[in-house]
């Protein structure tokens, strides 16, 4: 006897079996599942995975994201302990790693977090040869080399989210100082996330008008603003993270 689906539904050619885009979560904390929000949201994937040892709390945000997904237009949500769940990923965001305690510095984090990539990274390799690793975990930058050598994928496929978000605290903290909207303050943080990053003052505008060109001791020691405060609130929040 047909089932209520072969019944409803009459397939006039083959189902694809697999997801043409497919994008994997390792870790399930805050930041993983606002990746998981902002993937859905923007409609990137048509599967989204998601991987956490915490296995109640990984199915039950699934399910949180399953419920809702009357809201996004991704299909299939699923999640695992394991990298067998990530097969066939074309993107993988790592955001697993163990926190920063209080006076941790983060190169004393590094060990901690390599021990956990070392029983990640191969796994998910094997399972997802062809994808692009996304690599968020603390202290990233290292991490990212760290992931690079151990995936043995070439190394256009390896990205690390850098000083991405230091810039975009720096444009936050620029603008709620002048009162302005933060998209139209322009300034970047560059090198290396966190501790040792630097602030480019000279290319710091607002909509384009260089804030050197009003107050050329800006970010100085001579400052009488002490605009460098801006940079070390952008420092102070990394450890928040």
């Amino acid at each position: 006897m047909a089932s209520v689906k072969e019944k409803l539904i009459e397939n006039v050619f083959k189902e694809e079996t697999s997801a043409q885009n497919k994008i994997t979560i390792v870790g399930c904390g805050a930041v993983g599942m606002a990746c998981a929000i902002s993937v859905l949201m923007r409609g990137l994937t048509d599967e989204l995975a998601l991987i956490d040892v915490m296995e109640d709390k990984l199915k039950g945000e699934m399910m949180d994201l399953q419920h809702g997904s009357l809201f996004f237009s991704t299909p299939k949500i699923v999640s695992g302990k394991d990298s067998r769940v990530s097969v066939n990923s074309k993107i993988i965001i790592i955001t697993a790693g163990a926190r920063q305690q209080e006076g941790e510095s983060r190169l004393n984090l590094v060990q901690r977090n390599v021990n956990i990539l070392k029983k990640i990274i191969p796994d998910i390799v094997k399972t997802s040869p062809d994808c692009k690793l996304l690599v968020v975990s603390n202290p990233v930058d290292i991490l990212t080399y760290i992931t690079w050598k151990m995936s043995g994928l070439p190394k256009n496929r390896i990205i690390g989210s850098g000083t991405n978000l230091d810039s975009a605290r720096f444009r936050f903290l620029v603008g709620s100082r002048l009162g302005v909207n933060p998209a139209s303050c322009h300034g970047w943080i560059i090198g290396e996330h966190g501790d040792s990053s630097v602030p480019v003052w000279s290319g710091l505008n607002i909509a384009g008008v260089p804030l050197k060109s009003l107050h050329p001791s800006l970010g100085t020691d001579e400052d009488k603003e002490h605009w460098k405060t801006v940079h070390r609130q952008v420092v102070e929040r990394a450890y928040m993270e």
